[in-house]
């Protein structure tokens, strides 16, 4: 079990916060989580197995034959996408401080906040060696258990371009909405593009950027080959206490170049290292940005 039953029940009281108007929702900002508190209709979405089938529009089906469910005032149908890089750079860290296995119990987390508020969540996995994987479409409480069995076995390898990715992902069919990218954005082609792709189809960003310890704080000394763990590439150093403040200032700049281009474009930025405890990350750092509440 990635989490275990005390922490479901504190993760089942958020809910996520969306702050922009998206294709596919409600117009205006998310009023509430709760279903059914009023009676004026507003909208309609697709019936997904584990709705009410009270909620059906038997009217609807009988011309167009197929399932819809009929919205009130003040529900809102919330789209939400995960997206977990699984290149072999996120094979980093040993034990918690994994960098991979951190970022699926943030996923497993956001989606089962996601799952309890009644969202339309999707979860996918970034990586070029193969298709990505992906969870859902789903939608309410019930899918859990099938979530975290998805999430539970999966493996990270390959590079990963996360400019070509994130451009696939917004060319495929999906319904735009509140979208959350975890990954240690080691990825040589930038990731820039792929954000400006999915800000113009009307996704709602959050970057979580995750780093282990050791990245942040390289615990080496000496004359070294240091090899990249994607690509094989070899680079000979020699690391003294000159290069290692380098080392610190040239990260510190990276981290605030990319909070500065997140600021122009309106994307919630979170630096993270995964010595930071996860359900403290969501439960209230998440909360204190807005991110849940």
């Amino acid at each position: 079990m990635i989490f275990d039953e005390t922490t479901l029940r504190k993760l089942n009281q958020l809910a996520l916060v969306a702050s922009k108007v998206r294709a596919g929702v409600l117009k205006g900002e998310r009023r509430s989580t709760k279903r059914g508190t009023s009676i004026e209709f507003a909208d309609y979405r697709d019936y997904t197995p584990g709705d009410d089938l009270r909620r059906l529009d038997w009217n609807v089906y009988a011309r167009l034959e197929r399932p819809f469910i009929k919205l009130l005032e003040e529900e809102e149908d919330l789209a939400v996408h995960i997206l977990v890089d699984a290149s072999k750079s996120m094979d980093w860290g040993e034990n918690a401080l994994h960098k991979f296995q951190y970022a699926l119990k943030l996923a497993a987390a956001l989606g089962s906040v996601a799952l309890g508020a009644g969202d339309y969540l999707t979860v996918t996995l970034l990586r070029a060696a193969q298709s990505p994987a992906q969870y859902g479409p789903a939608r309410g409480q019930q899918h859990l258990m099938r979530l975290l069995a998805f999430l539970e076995p999966q493996t990270c390898d390959g590079t990963t371009d996360l400019n070509q990715m994130l451009r696939d992902y917004t060319l495929a069919a999906r319904r735009p909405g509140l979208t959350f990218l975890i990954s240690d954005l080691f990825s040589p082609a930038g990731f820039e593009t792929g954000l400006n792709q999915l800000l113009s189809r009307g996704y709602e960003l959050t970057l979580v950027h995750l780093l282990a310890p050791d990245e942040l704080e390289p615990p080496l000394a000496g004359d070294l080959r240091l090899i990249d763990i994607e690509t094989d590439f070899g680079q000979d150093v020699s690391l003294d206490a000159g290069l290692r403040e380098l080392y610190r200032r040239r990260l510190q700049a990276w981290q605030n170049e990319i909070l500065l281009l997140c600021g122009k474009r309106g994307i919630r930025y979170l630096p993270v290292s995964t010595a930071y405890p996860w359900d403290e990350l969501v439960l209230l750092d998440f909360r204190k940005a807005g991110i849940v509440k």
